[in-house]
């Protein structure tokens, strides 16, 4: 695994209106790395992701990605630049089909090689290849998941940011999606994993971050973290 790296958060605060939801955050992904960024809901997950993507304005702080400041940038510069963002909730195109959704990933990235890269996301994901002219809304929860990282996938990222992935999702599939995960990051892809899923994500990371109220009360080696006996009472009552 490189050691430089792609993604720093520095001392980031965000929010809506005259709320402040990010009070602070510093957070780091290296190139090859999964990261983990877990905490219950309403802790900031998800505001930290839209600010790292541009969706939700920076007020203070820096986001770095690959040695340049992004904070201010568009959304769509920073696709551009290869950091991919897959939403909560998957935010498929239910009307449009299997194929019509990947391709629309390659809008802004990737669209030179928009052919090869459908093809490799239908090798890693075969469902998606015997549905590829099924309507996206009539997939399963599964499918439709696989569908919005595989939309993600086309723009040929750098790194990915996957926003509650196994949110809905049978235990069963849970599992296939972790799998996943650690394939994709085998394959050299750096990955920001955004979870409520603590235990699961833990075993899949080699680092994590813990957010609560829109601050990181605690941050390590995911096996340091697993073993820490604080999150234990706070996430687990033991």
């Amino acid at each position: 695994m490189h050691t430089d790296p792609i993604l720093e958060v520095r001392a980031l605060r965000a929010g809506y209106g005259a709320t402040e939801i990010l009070c602070g955050i510093d957070l780091l992904v290296k190139r090859g790395e999964i990261v983990a960024v877990l905490g219950s809901n309403g802790a900031g997950k998800s505001t930290l992701n839209l600010a790292i993507s541009g969706v939700v304005r920076v007020r203070a702080g820096a986001v770095v990605f690959s040695g340049e400041t992004i904070s201010q940038s568009s959304a769509s510069s920073i696709v551009g630049r290869g950091l991919v963002h897959v939403p909560e909730g998957r935010r498929i195109f239910p009307n449009l089909s299997v194929h019509d959704n990947l391709d629309l990933g390659s809008y802004r990235r990737g669209r030179a090689h928009r052919e090869e890269n459908r093809e490799r996301v239908y090798g890693i994901f075969p469902r998606l290849c015997e549905r590829r002219t099924q309507r996206a809304g009539t997939l399963s929860g599964g499918e439709q998941q696989m569908l919005a990282i595989g939309r993600g996938l086309m723009a040929e990222p750098q790194l990915i940011i996957l926003d509650e992935p196994s949110l809905g999702l049978s235990p069963l599939l849970v599992e296939e999606l972790f799998a996943l995960i650690a394939r994709l990051n085998r394959a050299g892809l750096a990955i920001l994993l955004v979870e409520q899923n603590v235990m699961q994500s833990l075993h899949l990371a080699h680092r994590a971050y813990i957010m609560e109220n829109g601050r990181i009360v605690m941050s390590g080696s995911a096996e340091e973290i697993r073993s820490n006996p604080d999150l234990k009472r706070a996430y687990l009552g033991m």
